[in-house]
């Protein structure tokens, strides 16, 4: 009987796995897309620096910095994390934009 327990619990174990890693990946996408479209939704402060009225400096530039950080974080681990990666590049690159519209308007 114990074998027949053990072959159910493997199942059900198996199972239960293949559901959470489709959750996962759900969850995976959609934070990817609400991370991309957080740091686009820069593009309001960059046509606000470039209307003369600047944003202060550190919020774009932590942005920026932890962008940075997530996207050195997702490559660098030992599988990478691509949706990691993917979610914060746009993120280094309107935070650059965002710090360099500060200085030109």
């Amino acid at each position: 009987m114990n074998s027949e327990t053990d072959k159910s619990s493997d199942r059900r174990r198996f199972i239960d796995s293949n559901k959470r890693y489709k959750v996962v990946r759900i969850i995976s996408e959609l934070a990817t897309i609400m991370c991309v479209l957080m740091y686009v939704s820069y593009i309001a402060e960059i046509k606000s620096n470039l209307a003369g009225n600047p944003v202060p400096l550190s919020q774009p530039l932590t942005m920026m910095l932890d962008a940075i950080l997530w996207t050195g974080y997702g490559w660098l681990k030992q599988y990478r994390d691509w949706p990691l990666v993917i979610s914060n590049v746009p993120g280094i690159f309107f935070g650059i934009v965002t710090i360099l519209t500060i200085y030109v308007h």
